[in-house]
Parts: C-alpha cells; sequence; structure tokens
C-alpha cells in the first residue's frame, strides 16, 4: 500500500471564544433610529475641470482623501485587461521619486496611498497632511509608467488566469456576466490570455492619456482640514494635472432578458460543487422611488443568515453553506439580479427547485411583519456602521452629484428604509425578479452527475456552453467503455506513455525544484525543493525570495497524498539564508521524519511514518496491483475523453482520469477523513530523459499551483538531506 502525500495549504484560523451568560434566543430591543446627519461639503473647482468636495470634521487629527475618476464603462475588445494593466502600474514611484523611495516615505509618514485606474485613495495624520497631499498629487500628475513594470504586472495576470483556469468560481463569473450581457458588452467581455498578449505597452499609456484626466474627477476630502487652507493647497499641488480632451464612450445599455427561463449548463467535470445563479438583468437606479424598498427585498430573500435562501438551503436542507441573493443597480440602468449558491453535484436540481419557491414566495406571499421589522434594523445597523468610513462618507458625496440624487438623500435614507412596507417587498419583487419568465438559470457543474437531473427535474431547456460562454452541441458525458478494456491496460498504457516500464523502474533518484504561483501582489515568490530517494527517502522545502526582507513568514501544511510530482505536508519553517527565507521543511529518512515551523519542530507521528515507509515507488503507478484499480467510465476532462480509474487503496478511494488519447494523467480526485474533495490536474508534459513528467500541477480549490523548472533523475542526494 502507498500513499501520494500532497501539498496543502491552509491558512490558521484564530477563534475568540466569549462566555456571557446570555439568552441568545431573545433578541434585543432596538433603541430609536439614529438621525443622520451628514455634513454638506463645501465645493471648489479647478481650471483644470477637477472638482473637489471638502467636509470639515476636526474631531480626530486624519485627514482623508478620495479621487474617483468618472469614466464610462468602457468595452476593451480584444485588448481586455488594458485598464487592470494600467491600475496595476499607477502608483509605482513618480518621474520624480524611484518606486521604493516613495514607498517607504508614505510608510515612514505613517499614511496610506493608492492610485488606480479609477481614482485613489489617501489618509494621514493633520500633522503630515501638506507632505501627502504632494505626494498623493506627484502621483496622479507624475506616475511612473515603466515598460518593465507592465510586462512584470501582465505576466502576474497571464499566471493569475492560468491559477483559475479550473476554478468553479472563476468560470461561474465570467460565464455568467457574458451570457447576461453579451462578450461585446462593457459588463460582458472579460479578460483572457489571448486579449492580454495583444497588450502592447503603448496601448497602457494610450489608455492612460485618453481616460485619467481632472476634467472627468472628483475629489473629496474629509478631516481635519480648514477650508480655505486646504483650497489654497489642492489648487497649487492639483493645478498642474493638465486638462485633456473629454471622450464620451457610448453608454452601455440594457441587454434584454431571454423570452423564456432556460437553464444555461457549463460543464466542469471534476467539479465537486456546482454553481448556482438564477439572474436577469434589471433597470435600477439609486434615484428610482423603489430603491430603498429594493434593497430591503433583497436583504429578505438572500441578504444573509436571516433570508429566505439561507434558511431553506442551508438550515431545512443542508444542501450548502450560504445561499444569498444579490440586486445592482448603476446610474446607467444596467445591472443583474442573482440569487444562487454551491451545493453538492448530488442536489443541484434539488436546489434550483428551491431558489426558485424561494423567489415565487417573496413575489406572492405578505412578508411576515417581525421578518420585515428585523431585516430593516439590520440595514440600519450596517448603514450605521459604514458611514463612520471617511471613505465611505467621500463616497456618499460623490454619489449624489454622479446619480443626480436630492441633496438630503443620505440624511433622509433610514427614514425611507423604515418606511418600507410588506406591500412594498411585493410589488418590487415582482417587478425586478423575472422568474418565471425571462430568467436564466446558469449552473457550473460535473455534467456526468448534475445535467441529466436538471432536464428531469427542474423542467425548463438546457442550453450548453463551454468555460468561455461558447455555445456548444450537448457533451457525452458517459460513453461507453469498450470491450475487454480493463483499469490494467489503462495503467499499462500511462506507464508506456511516459516512458515504458524499464526506464521508470531504473529510477533511483528525483530531484524535483517549482515555481510556486501566488496571488498577485504576494511579497514573495515561492520555490519548492522535492527530494526523492528510494526506497523511501524523502524531503520537500519550501523556499521564497524577499529582497530586502528580513522577516520570518509561515505556512501551515496539512498531509494527503503523493505522487511523482508533489510533496508531503507538515509545518512550515522560517529560517533566512541570504535573501532566501525557507518557510517550510518535511524530511524522512526511511525510519523517522520531522517537520519543522516557527511553532517548532515536529516528529512525524506513526500514521505519517507508516505512509512514507510503504513509499517504495517513485512512480506510483508502478505498484498498483490489480484489486487496486478498477476502470469505472470514460468522462471529459477539459472537453477531452479520459478513462476514470478507481484506486482503492484500504479505506482510502480516489479516482484518477487518463486521457483517451495520450493514455497520459489529466486530473485526479481525492476525499479526505471531512468528506472534502480535491482535486488535482496535470498539465504541460515535458520529455527528461526519456520520461514525460508533468510541468503543471494545479489544485484550484487549494490556490495551489506548481511550475517545475528542473527536474534531476538518478542525481547523486546526500543521506544527510534526509
Amino acid at each position: 500500500m502507498k500513499r501520494r502525500i500532497i501539498l496543502l495549504i491552509t491558512a490558521l484560523i484564530i477563534s475568540i471564544n466569549v462566555n456571557a451568560q446570555l439568552d441568545r434566543s431573545i433578541q434585543p430591543k432596538g433603541g430609536p433610529t439614529p438621525k443622520i446627519k451628514l455634513e454638506k461639503p463645501q465645493e471648489f473647482k479647478l481650471k483644470n475641470g477637477i472638482k473637489v468636495l471638502v467636509v470639515e470634521n476636526h474631531k480626530l487629527p486624519r485627514v482623508a482623501y478620495s479621487l474617483s475618476i468618472d469614466n464610462r464603462p468602457i468595452i476593451e475588445g480584444e485588448k481586455a485587461g488594458v485598464t487592470s494593466l494600467l491600475g496595476s502600474i499607477l502608483g509605482n514611484g513618480t518621474t520624480t521619486i524611484p518606486k521604493d523611495e516613495f514607498n517607504e516615505e508614505i510608510d515612514f509618514l505613517g499614511a496610506s496611498l493608492n492610485i488606480g485606474f479609477s481614482g485613489g485613495f489617501a489618509s494621514t495624520l493633520t500633522r503630515n497632511n501638506e507632505r501627502v497631499v504632494e505626494l498623493m498629487a506627484d502621483a496622479v500628475i507624475n506616475p511612473l509608467l515603466s515598460e518593465e513594470e507592465f510586462n512584470k504586472e501582465k505576466d502576474k495576470l497571464i499566471e493569475a488566469l492560468k491559477a483559475d483556469k479550473k476554478s468553479l468560481d472563476a468560470i461561474a463569473g465570467r460565464v455568467g456576466s457574458a451570457l447576461s450581457y453579451g462578450k461585446n458588452h462593457a459588463y460582458g467581455e472579460f479578460i483572457s490570455e489571448e486579449t492580454l498578449n495583444n497588450i502592447t505597452f503603448e496601448d497602457v499609456l494610450e489608455y492612460h492619456e485618453r481616460y485619467f484626466k481632472p476634467n472627468n474627477s472628483y475629489l473629496v476630502v474629509i478631516g481635519d482640514v480648514n477650508y480655505k487652507e486646504i483650497k489654497s493647497l489642492i489648487s497649487e499641488k492639483f493645478g498642474a494635472w493638465k486638462k485633456g480632451k473629454s471622450h464620451t464612450d457610448p453608454i452601455p445599455l440594457l441587454t434584454p432578458n431571454v423570452n423564456l427561463t432556460e437553464i444555461n449548463f457549463i460543464d466542469l467535470p471534476t467539479a465537486t460543487q456546482s454553481s448556482i445563479s438564477v439572474t436577469n438583468n434589471v433597470d435600477l437606479k439609486m434615484n428610482d422611488e423603489d430603491y430603498h424598498a429594493a434593497l430591503i427585498t433583497n436583504n429578505i430573500l438572500g441578504g444573509g443568515g436571516e433570508g429566505y435562501l439561507f434558511k431553506n438551503l442551508r438550515e431545512d436542507k443542508g444542501y450548502t453553506y450560504g445561499a444569498y441573493s444579490s440586486l445592482g443597480s448603476s446610474r446607467y440602468g444596467v445591472s443583474r439580479f442573482t440569487a444562487g449558491a454551491k451545493v453538492r453535484n448530488v442536489v443541484t436540481d434539488s436546489a434550483v427547485v428551491e431558489i426558485i419557491k424561494e423567489i415565487n414566495r417573496i413575489k406572492t406571499e405578505n412578508v411576515d411583519a417581525e421578518l420585515l421589522k428585523n431585516a430593516k434594523a439590520k440595514y440600519v445597523g450596517n448603514f450605521i456602521r459604514r458611514i463612520e468610513n471617511p471613505q465611505v462618507g467621500a463616497k456618499y458625496a460623490v454619489d449624489i452629484k454622479l446619480n443626480d440624487l436630492p441633496k438630503d438623500f443620505y440624511e433622509t435614507y433610514l427614514e425611507k428604509i423604515n418606511a418600507v412596507s410588506a406591500a412594498d417587498v411585493k410589488r418590487v419583487a415582482n417587478r425586478y425578479f423575472n422568474y418565471p419568465n425571462g430568467t436564466r438559470i446558469i449552473v457550473v457543474g460535473k455534467g456526468s452527475d448534475v445535467a441529466d437531473n436538471l432536464t428531469e427535474n427542474v423542467g425548463w431547456p438546457v442550453t450548453y456552453f463551454d468555460h468561455y460562454a461558447n455555445s456548444i452541441a450537448k457533451p457525452v458525458f458517459n460513453k461507453a467503455i469498450p470491450d475487454g478494456l480493463t483499469a490494467s491496460q489503462v495503467i499499462n498504457n500511462y506507464i508506456n506513455a511516459i516512458g515504458g516500464r524499464d526506464l521508470l523502474e531504473s529510477v533511483n533518484s528525483l530531484v524535483q525544484k517549482a515555481d510556486m504561483v501566488v496571488p498577485p501582489g504576494s511579497p514573495f515568490k515561492p520555490q519548492a525543493i522535492i527530494k526523492h530517494k528510494l526506497p523511501n527517502k524523502y524531503s520537500f522545502t519550501i523556499e521564497a525570495s524577499m529582497p530586502g526582507q528580513n522577516m520570518a513568514n509561515s505556512n501551515s501544511m496539512g498531509g494527503g497524498r503523493r505522487g511523482p510530482s508533489s510533496g508531503m505536508g507538515g509545518r512550515s519553517s522560517s529560517s533566512m539564508t541570504g535573501n532566501k527565507m525557507t518557510l517550510m521543511k518535511v524530511t524522512f529518512d526511511g525510519e523517522t521524519g520531522y517537520s519543522e515551523s516557527p511553532q517548532g519542530r515536529n516528529e512525524l507521528d506513526e500514521k505519517q511514518i507508516n505512509e512514507l515507509k510503504s513509499n517504495d515507488e517513485v512512480f506510483e503507478e508502478l505498484g498498483y496491483s490489480e484489486d487496486e484499480i478498477e476502470l469505472i467510465s470514460i468522462n471529459s476532462i477539459d472537453f477531452k475523453d479520459a478513462y476514470k480509474v478507481k484506486i482503492t487503496e484500504g479505506e482510502k478511494v480516489s479516482y484518477r482520469y487518463y486521457s483517451v488519447d495520450s493514455s497520459l494523467l489529466l486530473s485526479e480526485e481525492e476525499e479526505d477523513e471531512n468528506n472534502n474533495i480535491t482535486v488535482t490536474y496535470y498539465d504541460d508534459y515535458r520529455d527528461v530523459s526519456g520520461i514525460k513528467f508533468p510541468f503543471n500541477i494545479n489544485t484550484p480549490s487549494q490556490k495551489i499551483e506548481l511550475n517545475f523548472t528542473e527536474i534531476l533523475i538518478n542525481e547523486e542526494i546526500k543521506d544527510s538531506d534526509f
């Protein structure tokens, strides 16, 4: 019996338990609704067109600045991603101050300053106000837009797209927007590797010149300032920002909804859950009479733990961890209503039925008076907490300007929330929730488990799309296995495809080095080093390049199975060697082993030792016995046919998918003792000394991706390495 130990990176969750003697069955009584009084901003306008709003507030010695650049939604087309790239390189220093010096001074001042394509935000103590305004103006007017930074950010974005390629959430979000609005709509287009490769540095400069201008900008100042003094300061520092030519990009139009409700299904063969979105487009603006009632209506349906959806799908049925809805608004009248959840594959059709049931319920039944009262109270409380944030206050000030709102819009906000009636809720639900007509039910999931049940049990026509919202014919989810084909033959075909049994058995040691993909903007670039020496000596190390850093970092690791290009879980170790820091190290010398972390050294337990002792093959498939493997079916993996092979090792069951065409391993799914399923993808096979290895291993649910840079076969490995 052998185990494949797969690397799992998890976040440390710290829980704080408060043992107060409270009767939580009794909801505390709320006090009177507080009066909301937002200070009226004083306004002025510079010659370059920038509109400045100032709110004096001397309670604390702090000042906040919020810059909003009011561009209409931009259709980027074949260069989708250009504004994202521009936003990522803005704020990285100026033409007068290098990036590192700029950031160091902001830190020294105890301030914050962020600049992006849509504007920026700064916050500082009053005593540093003048310098921070100067730095903010410099970052806005004289940004350092370098081709080097552009290329770095472009590579990061491409890597992020690759990491999201198998992500259920990423596919659901991309296809959902594209189907709702259309791929040529400003809200429906999406970034791809192809569109990113179409973008040049000159494109970024052109977009900056075209759209990053003062004449369509608002600057809101809130805090401990004097109006006359701040007016003089801003005029001096921002007055040099050159006015540009006004551009009027077309206003996005509301995309018509489908005539009849339909199910749009996207197959993700290795999905362990289904993503469900019941959605339709809406025309809702902040200055509409229905706006406040719409907020409460959505809150009752799916605004949180007290909503209809949550109580049904989670508390009653146990289908999901959470079920929610959203009802968007836009000054252009182009937005969406969405109700949905992520659920287990086996209950996907049932969950769709229940979501529809709750939408019908809020459209046909009067909401309970107590529930309505509580929904309003919850919204009021959240609103009061939000307005304490200076950034939110700045947004409200700009909202009034951009959305043509009454000057007392936010002062009367709570009054209008509390005025919402049960009749209002029903009326608004019928206006904005389209079901049973004109609704898309977008489902992303495992077609072999889900699609036919949707057709049979939900009752609406099902159309099929790929991962990029292209219409396709219904896939064949389960094809017949050829007569006489066995699991052993599939495994042998794989062994032959990657190099042959004799060559694989000649491998006595293996060294693998890989770059680990981390979220964009992370301060480190981890590298994994895996060493394996027969019969069962093993080590796994993660190092991070951290130029200029002398701080330790850590990750906690969990155990799993081990394959040809993976590592063993344990705790991380933090030690510095030059500009490299060891985040984690796990070793096993054939008899004993340990893991190191910032919390100390931990000896491997008996279970881990037994798993590693059985690790007498570099390539796991060489050791499978007839009674461990079973050929289940032919499934589609990324629209490629694959043999599904069940691997049973004691109480442990996993599934491996081998390409029908190439015989190579495409993916694997495993279930742990807590019934959590992990899917791992294998890609980019390359020849190393006659043996094919996957140079890319991706586990989307854990956000783990390894891109191998070097693989060494039968290199001498010292026993001291273990």
